[in-house]
């Protein structure tokens, strides 16, 4: 059986868990925080990165080359298009997802939640401010021009979908929330992927191990 390695509330290893759930793949799936100084754990990912995922003897690390892994090897329920041009931008999608998006959206979480409530600092709230007023509106001014008005971004969700809203789930659990009537398209493609049907049972659960409400 597959083994997915990661935290849930990790915007990598929730995408992982969502392609999962549309694949209907069984797996076994063991929490793991990042970065832990744990030999057994540094064999199965050397960078201490989270998600990682067994195959039977294979090992493969990073959520980008696991979900495209998944895509060749179990090829049902397919999370990229298949028409070229389509794929790279949903590649491109999924890159910026899981990089500057990230680093934005999550950031929020990380000072909010994170360094306060599991690291026990403060939280550095000016960082913050500049993350919600100045770095973000700028990526939701491009996300709002590439997203569309109904539906996914490749008609079925995909990979490409979960990398651009999975950051703003962690944002939500820090209290940010995508201004509706600034960035309308991209706030309603948001809510369409949380409450889809393989998503929301993901985020109960996680929100019921973080100890939050939704």
């Amino acid at each position: 059986m597959i083994k997915i390695h990661g935290a849930s509330a990790s915007p990598f290893v929730r995408k992982v868990l969502a392609v999962m759930a549309i694949k209907d793949l069984p797996f076994e799936h063991l929490p793991q925080m990042p970065f832990v100084d744990d030999p057994e754990f540094r064999k199965i990912s050397p960078l201490g990165k989270i998600p990682a995922l067994e195959d039977g003897d294979l090992i493969v690390n990073d959520s980008k080359v696991i979900c495209q892994y998944l895509e060749d090897a179990y090829p049902d329920s397919p999370v990229y298009p298949t028409e070229p041009r389509e794929k790279a931008r949903a590649r491109w999608y999924e890159e910026l997802g899981g990089s500057r998006v990230a680093e934005l959206a999550a950031g929020i979480f990380f000072q909010r939640f994170m360094k306060p409530m599991m690291l026990k600092q403060e939280t550095d709230e000016a960082l913050v401010e500049s993350l919600i007023n100045e770095k973000l509106p700028p990526m939701l001014d491009y996300l709002e021009s590439q997203v569309p008005a109904e539906g996914f971004l490749f008609g079925k969700m995909g990979v490409a979908d979960l990398a651009l809203a999975s950051p703003f789930v962690n944002a939500g659990y820090a209290g940010y929330q995508v201004d509706a009537e600034r960035w309308p398209l991209f706030a309603r493609f948001y809510q369409r992927v949380v409450e889809h049907p393989v998503v929301a049972p993901l985020l109960q659960a996680e929100a019921k191990a973080l100890g939050l409400s939704r």
